[in-house]
């Protein structure tokens, strides 16, 4: 089994490497590049047009050709698309993602800097969605056929058709400041006073002039109660959303498991020995309804560290997820490269400490 795992994870490289070369191929053989984006830019900021199609024709034909071939040297176009590959690639083995070509900042910075965001989102709604769908797996599998069951069924599979980022728009515009009720904020990841650093509250008097002396400035500073509050206040709208995906899969799976062990031989033989239903299926039938769930702790791992990428965009959240979807709109071919190249390793190893959790778990399970 160990030969078989240490040939797992040498297979992730030619397979990162497949990946890599189909999206990067993808990325700059499709129109409209980051070129195109910065002379559209320039176009509209001096014409101020509306048609972008127009535009950017016409961006591209007053553009004189020695200035044109300039500007896509400079971001290494003028280059053959395999060419510009391998030196990214020589780049990326030496843990040089490139530099942003919308902030000329480094990329693995940028990333790095968004990994706190969207890990606490997606370990949060990770486990929640676990301790939430286990309890009512169990119990729809104990009140399979009844009222119970009926009721809970309908509202797990209408949630499982709403898409969490169209949840989140409906969410907001109910609850967050829109039409109905202001009970949560709009988006962000905490609030702009939740930083130690003290907020200014300057205390204007309306017949008097604003005078610049200690006594018209007010120190406020966020207590570590009201930051707590202020923290799931913004969590919780963004954690449901996440929780929304897997909700429905990881529920129903868990009552088939629970039903299907119901049925097997070692139950009927410990409820003929006296043992009471309670302790049958949760010291019996629990533990082994687990395994199939538990393999699927390897894929949360690339669900936690990437993020989402519209549920981040709908609630403004500054996580890895935005700033991908950011860096695709804006052509930013190496922040997205970066992010896909991140997300397709995370799946890979995921997908491998989802057979090492199933190995260890069912010691029936041998890989050959």
């Amino acid at each position: 089994m160990l030969l078989y795992f240490l040939r797992r994870f040498l297979l992730i490289i030619p397979t990162l490497l497949g990946i890599s070369i189909v999206v990067f191929a993808i990325m700059h053989l499709v129109p409209g590049g980051p070129v195109e984006q910065m002379l559209l830019e320039m176009h509209m900021v001096e014409s101020g047009e509306g048609g972008a199609e127009s535009a950017g024709a016409v961006a591209v034909q007053n553009i004189p050709d020695e200035a044109l071939e300039e500007i896509r040297r400079a971001f290494g176009f003028d280059r053959p698309w395999y060419v510009r590959y391998f030196h990214w690639l020589w780049r990326v083995v030496h843990l040089d993602l490139g530099t942003s070509y919308r902030t000329q900042e480094p990329v693995w910075g940028m990333i790095s800097s968004r990994f706190p965001v969207s890990i606490y989102f997606g370990l949060i709604g990770f486990a929640l969605a676990y301790l939430v769908c286990i309890p009512l797996g169990v119990m729809k599998a104990i009140l399979h056929g009844r009222r119970f069951d009926f009721i809970s069924s309908g509202i797990v599979f209408v949630g499982y058709s709403i898409p969490g980022w169209a949840l989140g728009m409906l969410l907001l515009v109910m609850l967050g400041g829109g039409s109905f009720w202001n009970v949560f904020p709009l988006g962000k990841f905490r609030s702009t006073a939740w930083d130690d650093l003290p907020r200014i509250v300057r205390q204007i008097e309306v017949e008097e002039e604003v005078e610049d002396e200690a006594g018209d400035f007010e120190w406020d500073k966020m207590s570590f109660f009201g930051k707590a509050i202020d923290q799931i206040h913004h969590t919780f709208l963004p954690v449901l959303c996440y929780m929304l995906g897997s909700f429905a899969t990881l529920t129903v799976l868990m009552k088939n498991a629970v039903m299907e062990n119901l049925g097997q031989d070692y139950v009927r033989t410990a409820f003929a020995k006296g043992l009471s239903e309670r302790r049958v299926v949760f010291l019996h039938v629990l533990r082994n309804s687990l395994i199939p769930l538990a393999t699927g702790l390897g894929h949360g791992i690339s669900l936690i560290m990437a993020g989402s990428y519209l549920i981040e965009k709908v609630f403004d959240i500054d996580g890895m997820g935005k700033l991908g979807y950011i860096s695709l709109l804006d052509r930013d071919y190496p922040v997205a490269l970066g992010i896909l190249m991140i997300n397709a390793f995370l799946s890979l190893l995921g997908n491998i400490l989802s057979d090492m959790l199933y190995a260890t778990i069912d010691p029936r399970i041998r890989f050959q």
